[in-house]
């Protein structure tokens, strides 16, 4: 297991992060890239968990993903089946697991402050966080998708199902977007990724 960690997360966080599995007798399974999705908890019959996580992410959004997925299981284990998936229960779980790998070892120094203003308070995907998200979009391969935000008012884009839009106004937090075969209205994150068109 620790060879296969070695793959996708910082060294400096491959010891803790293979205790924490071992510890919470959890299943570690990295799958192909799921679009709505970067990890997923699960418990399965017969008293085993299962957790899911994105082979495509990088080290850093990988790490975060599978503390994420542990923190379930914590928050599950110490307070009940019968609290909210993201809950308060669920929060403090996450900031306790998190907290040792806050570390420069493990995370560059320009993540650092941004990680420490998401723990404050984190949410369920770290994706809705935009300063965070962009931050560790800059660790992933280059790819020819743009974000929400970047896409000019009126312009058309595609997203990875084919389905066609065009970017409206921006409300408090979200983008306002016509779906073009439907005419129906959509709201984005700004965060987004899509393909431009025109």
């Amino acid at each position: 297991m620790k060879e296969i960690l070695e793959k996708y997360i910082p060294q400096s966080a491959v010891d803790p992060v293979f205790q924490l599995i071992q510890m919470n007798n959890a299943h570690l399974k990295i799958v192909n890239q799921r679009v709505t999705r970067h990890g997923d908890y699960r418990k399965l019959p017969g008293g085993k968990h299962q957790i899911t996580v994105n082979s495509n992410l990088n080290t850093y959004r990988f790490l975060i993903t599978l503390i994420h997925e542990i923190a379930h299981l914590v928050a599950f284990h110490n307070y009940g089946k019968n609290i909210k998936p993201h809950g308060k229960e669920w929060k403090l779980s996450f900031q306790h697991l998190m907290l040792p790998f806050l570390r420069p070892e493990i995370f560059p120094n320009q993540l650092l402050p941004l990680l420490a203003i998401h723990f404050k308070n984190p949410r369920a995907s770290s994706d809705t966080d935009i300063k965070l998200a962009l931050a560790l979009k800059q660790f992933d391969p280059p790819n020819d998708k743009n974000y929400i935000f970047e896409i000019p008012y009126g312009g058309t884009f595609r997203l990875y199902n084919g389905r066609l839009f065009q970017r409206g106004n921006k409300r408090v937090k979200r983008f306002e977007c016509i779906e073009l075969e439907t005419g129906r209205l959509y709201l984005f994150n700004p965060n987004a990724e899509v393909e431009l068109i025109s």
